[in-house]
């Protein structure tokens, strides 16, 4: 029985940002929504990891305000920055674009933090920024 209320589900941010930066960082890069396996045979490449932060609703029923949390790895601290400063500036860059599911209003870079892997005493720290980005989407 319908009430004569529409919903329409927002779309998937984490998914959208991955598979934008998928096409849009140059060949070989690592792109995906968790570290690969064998991440740290892979470093030369870079590896971008976008994780959806959290976030609610712009204008409810119309826009999300999501929070992106981005992992970028590199081989030296410099290629990790480069790469970190290359996918934000690439987000910017798809405000106002549509891609598949979404279109894409506002981004917006939050912060971008040194934070350094280290599993273990033992082992050399791996090049990691934390890059926080904030998007506004809505249906395609």
């Amino acid at each position: 029985m319908s009430h004569g209320v529409q919903s329409v589900a927002m779309p998937d941010a984490e998914q959208v940002a991955a598979k934008y930066l998928k096409a849009v960082l140059p060949t070989g890069t690592i792109v995906g929504t968790e570290w690969p396996t064998g991440w740290e045979t892979k470093l030369a490449a870079g590896i971008v990891s976008v994780t959806l932060g959290g976030g609610g609703s712009g204008i409810k029923a119309v826009t999300a305000d999501r929070t992106l949390d981005i992992d970028v790895l590199g081989a030296t601290k410099k290629q990790a920055f480069t790469l970190a400063a290359e996918v934000s500036a690439l987000l910017i860059a798809a405000q106002g674009t549509v891609q598949p599911g979404a279109r894409i209003y506002g981004v917006d870079e939050t912060s971008l933090i040194w934070l350094p892997y280290q599993p273990s005493a033992e082992t050399d720290v791996i090049p990691r920024y934390v890059l926080v980005m904030s998007m506004v989407v809505r249906p395609a």
